[in-house]
Formats: C-alpha cells, structure tokens, sequence
C-alpha cells in the first residue's frame, strides 16, 4: 500500500535537490571510474565491489526517484521510503567506518574520497532529519536495513574464495577466520545501531513537518 501523496511537492526547492544532489553523485562515481579505466584498471566487478562506491551510488539514485515523484506530487511506496531510510544508515556506516577507522585510504582523489565519505553522508542525514516528507518507519521493517550488506558480504567472501578479490584488508583470507567474523559481526551491529537511531528519528516531530504514516 502506497504512503499518502508527497507533501515536498509544496517544497520544490527540496525535491529538485535532491534529484541534483542525487545526479552530481553519480557524476562523481562515474567520473572516480573514468579515471580507473584510464590506468586501466576498470574491472566493474572490483569498482562497484566497494560498499562505499555501491552504497553512494543506490542511495542517490533513491534520492533522484523521490525527488522526481515528489515534483510530481506522486505518492511515495512504502518500500521506496524504507529504501530511503536505509540508505541513510548504510551512509552513517560509512562515514563512520571511513573517517574513524581507515581515513585516507583508497585511491580516489581526495575531493572524491571527501564527497563520497563525508559531504554526500552528511547531507543525507540533514536531509531526512530535516524534511516536512520524512516518514515514519515502521519498527516491523527495520530488518529491511540487512539484507543488501549481508548480500553484499556473501557475494564479496565467494569473490574472496575464487578470484581472490576483496575491496578491504580485514576481509583478506591471511587475517583468519576470527578477524573476519569479528570484523563483519562489528560493523552489521553498527548498521544495526544507525538504523534504530534513522528509525527512531523519522518519530522526532519538528514544527511544521507533515507526518507520512506507513500501514504497519
């Protein structure tokens, strides 16, 4: 069952940001790509294979789809809001794992890393936490947050085990079975931890703010 229509069509200047915003993100992976085809190294498998490069890069592009429908005061599917709000903890992971465990690692320009690590994360999270469109998430749907990142792992440990491909050092075989566990265990409660705290804030009431309820 759909959400109710989209009250950011009376906030076109939000809507059309976030179809920007959305878009120059995806220019900026592109562009980061370009330059690993131009050292030759443009495998898409191993490109996209980062959690940071696919995670930016889905959450845009649910961005840009909100911000279109609600320029067109669509209604918003219930599974397209929840996508949303994943998006926004899959991001705080990010930013997280990033700036506070690995900084300045990765091969990306710095303006790139920047953007994809910091700039576009915060203004996720501004955005959701401040919009009059925000819905409220429903607690039965919060484990919509693992399955993309457990897909992700699974399919990154059988890249691990026949081509011998992984995007980070903790996943590297040599580091044994126990890093690893602890290592991916670690972050799935961390993303567990952002998604409780996204849901917890699409409940916060802000003056003016329209309140979109999903069927529970």
């Amino acid at each position: 069952m759909p959400s109710p229509p989209a009250s950011a069509s009376a906030y076109p200047w939000r809507a059309r940001g976030r179809v920007i915003g959305g878009s120059a993100v995806l220019a900026v992976i592109a562009y980061a790509y370009v330059l690993r085809i131009a050292v030759r190294d443009a495998n898409p498998f191993d490109f996209f294979g980062y959690f940071t490069n696919q995670t930016n890069a889905l959450t845009a592009a649910v961005l840009i789809v909100i911000g279109l429908l609600a320029t067109r005061g669509r209604r918003l599917p219930s599974a397209l809001t929840v996508a949303w709000g994943v998006g926004v903890a899959c991001l705080i992971v990010v930013a997280v794992v990033y700036n506070g465990l690995v900084p300045g690692t990765g091969s990306a320009p710095p303006w790139v890393s920047a953007v994809l690590h910091a700039v576009f994360p915060a203004l996720v999270v501004v955005d959701f936490a401040t919009a009059p469109d925000r819905p409220v998430l429903p607690w039965n749907r919060l484990w919509w947050v693992l399955p993309y990142p457990l897909l992700w792992v699974a399919v990154v440990l059988l890249r691990g085990a026949t081509d011998g491909w992984v995007p980070y050092g903790f996943m590297l075989p040599e580091r044994g079975l126990a890093s690893l566990v602890l290592h991916v265990v670690g972050i799935l409660l961390l993303l567990l931890v952002a998604a409780t705290g996204v849901w917890a804030l699409s409940r916060v009431r802000w003056a003016g703010r329209t309140r979109t309820r999903h069927p529970s």
